[in-house]
C-alpha cells in the first residue's frame, strides 16, 4: 500500500481513538465537569476550553485527510465515493462545531448563566451536530456494504451496527435532560471508533482488485 494511501488511513485510524481519551481526560480533571450530566461539547468553555476546541477541529482534520484516502482507495468500487464524502461531510463537521461553541448550560462554566436561548454561535454548534452524527453513520452504513461485497459478513454487520446503534444513542439523547449526556457520549464511543477501526481494517486488507491493477500497471 502506498504512502498516499497509508498515512490517511493512519489519520483515520488515531482520529477517533485520540478524540475519546481527550475527552476521557477532561472528563475528570476540569473542575466542575460532570461527565454523568454536562455533554462533552460544554468542555469547549472555560479556561481549559480550547483544548476541547482542539480535540474536535484536529479530529475534523484528520477525518478529512482520511477522506481523502478512502477516495483514492475505492474510488471507482463498491462504497468508493460515498464513502469517502460521507467522512468528509463529518469532518468539516467537527472542525465547524469546535469553531462554534455551545452555550453554557447547568451551570458550567462554574459561574456562568444559563442563557434562555442559544446565541448564534451555540445554535450554529447544535445544527451542525446533525450532519457530524448522520454524516458518520452514513459512512459507516456504505462501508458495510464494502465488506458484505467483498464477503466479509461479520465486518459488514459490525459497522452496520455501530452506524445504527450511534443514531440511536444520539436521537435518544434528546428524550431526556437526565440521560442527554450519557447517551451523546454513547454514540461519540460507537461512532468515532466505528470509523477509527474500519480504516484499522483497510490498512490490514489486501488492496481491492480493481486499485491493485492500477498500481500494477
Amino acid at each position: 500500500m502506498s504512502r498516499d494511501i497509508r498515512i490517511p488511513l493512519l489519520c483515520g485510524a488515531v482520529a477517533g481513538p485520540l478524540f475519546v481519551f481527550v475527552v476521557l481526560i477532561q472528563s475528570y480533571t476540569v473542575p466542575g465537569f460532570d461527565p454523568r450530566l454536562d455533554h462533552l461539547s460544554l468542555l469547549s468553555l472555560g479556561p481549559s476550553g480550547f483544548v476541547q476546541i482542539a480535540n474536535f477541529v484536529s479530529c475534523g482534520i484528520l477525518n478529512l485527510v482520511y477522506a481523502l484516502g478512502l477516495w483514492r482507495l475505492l474510488h471507482g468500487g463498491p462504497s468508493g465515493t460515498f464513502a469517502p464524502i460521507f467522512i468528509a461531510i463529518y469532518g468539516v463537521g467537527l472542525v465547524t462545531v469546535g469553531v462554534f461553541t455551545t452555550d453554557p448550560a447547568r451551570g458550567f462554566p462554574p459561574g456562568s448563566v444559563t442563557p434562555a436561548g442559544p446565541s448564534w454561535h451555540g445554535a450554529i454548534h447544535a445544527l451542525i451536530a446533525i450532519p457530524v452524527f448522520v454524516g458518520d453513520a452514513a459512512a459507516l452504513a456504505v462501508m458495510a456494504r464494502y465488506f458484505f461485497s467483498r464477503h466479509e459478513p461479520r465486518w459488514g454487520v459490525y459497522v452496520a451496527a455501530s452506524a445504527l446503534l450511534m443514531l440511536v444513542f444520539f436521537y435518544a439523547s434528546f428524550t431526556s435532560t437526565a440521560v442527554f449526556a450519557r447517551f451523546l457520549d454513547l454514540g461519540v464511543l460507537v461512532g468515532w471508533l466505528g470509523a477509527a477501526v474500519v480504516a484499522i481494517k483497510l490498512l490490514n486488507s489486501p488492496l481491492p482488485v480493481r486499485r491493485a491493477r492500477e498500481l500494477s500497471t
